[in-house]
């Protein structure tokens, strides 16, 4: 069993008051944005990968507990195929998104609201501390919002799914968001891409003990 030491006794203290403070935040509320807010954030300093989505959806925050839904279950799955045991999502990795709380439905269709650049801006200032106290050695950036967040803007999933970049010591590996409204996964060739971005992902539980 690995000691704790002082530093990481101190690093966990701050990510716990900081995540006392995300789920105190009413700013998108205040600012009309959403009716109510119920930010959700789940994880540890320990955890060795942070999973940054879009946004909790509704099922989500009536659990209190980020990615609970169908597209979780699938996010689950695929770490089993990279070679992680089941429920390794819930119990070893960090979970956040680029706004901690429900954005709600979208108004013109199915799906959930992506939330407006006013909000993220809003709550970056959360995820960066969270990414800084927690010093994850895997980011899995899944769904565009999440890749384009970090990678850049107008990013073609094709293009990004099955490679990564590192950044400040983190290695990014962009996914599809595994929802079922997306209809990107049912092509063969996109298929293929998430396999290989699978393969990066065991090669690394490997190489870095996750």
């Amino acid at each position: 069993m690995n000691k704790q030491t002082d530093p990481d006794i101190a690093r966990e203290t701050e990510l716990q008051i900081l995540q006392a403070n995300i789920l105190a935040c009413r700013k998108c509320q205040l600012q009309g944005f959403i009716p109510c807010a119920q930010p959700i954030v789940k994880g540890r300093t320990s955890d060795r990968i942070f999973v940054i989505g879009q946004a909790p959806g509704h099922r989500s925050v009536a659990n209190k507990l980020p990615w609970s839904g169908p597209a979780g279950r699938l996010l689950q799955k695929w770490l089993e195929k990279a070679g992680f045991p089941p429920n390794y999502l819930y119990e070893h990795c960090y979970l956040s998104s680029l706004t901690h709380c429900d954005p709600g439905k979208n108004p013109r269709g199915n799906g959930d609201r992506k939330p407006s650049p006013q909000e993220l801006a809003l709550c970056r200032p959360f995820l960066e501390a969270e990414l800084r106290l927690v010093q994850p050695r895997i980011v899995l950036l899944v769904g565009t919002m999440a890749i384009e967040a970090f990678l850049g803007q107008k990013i073609r999933l094709q293009d990004v799914v099955g490679t990564y970049q590192e950044q400040q010591e983190m290695l990014f590996l962009p996914l599809p968001h595994p929802s079922g409204v997306s209809r990107w996964l049912n092509a063969p060739e996109n298929q293929r891409l998430v396999h290989r971005a699978l393969d990066l992902l065991a090669r690394w539980r490997q190489e870095y003990q996750l």
